[in-house]
C-alpha cells in the first residue's frame, strides 16, 4: 500500500485518519483508520519509514477485515 500513498504538500506521509474515531474492542483497531491506539498516539513522533510501516499494516488489516465480512457485505 505504501507505493500508492500520496504525500502531503510538505512531502510528509499523510495520516490515515478519516475522523471516524472508535476503537473496536475485538480487534484493537480504530474503526475508521484501522490503526492501533499506540499507532494513533505515536503518529506525530514517527518518522516516514515508521509511518509507511503503519500504512503497510493497515493494508493487511483491511484485507483481514474484508475476508471476515459476509459475502453479502463485500
Amino acid at each position: 500500500m505504501t507505493a500508492g500513498i500520496d504525500r502531503e504538500d510538505d512531502g510528509s506521509v499523510p495520516s490515515p485518519c478519516i475522523s471516524v474515531c472508535r476503537m473496536d474492542a475485538s480487534t484493537g483497531w480504530c474503526e475508521g483508520c484501522l490503526r492501533t491506539i499506540d499507532e494513533i498516539a505515536g503518529w506525530s513522533l514517527f518518522d516516514d519509514d515508521a509511518k509507511r510501516a503503519v500504512w503497510d499494516a493497515i493494508e493487511v488489516r483491511h484485507a483481514q477485515f474484508m475476508a471476515n465480512l459476509p459475502k453479502v457485505q463485500r
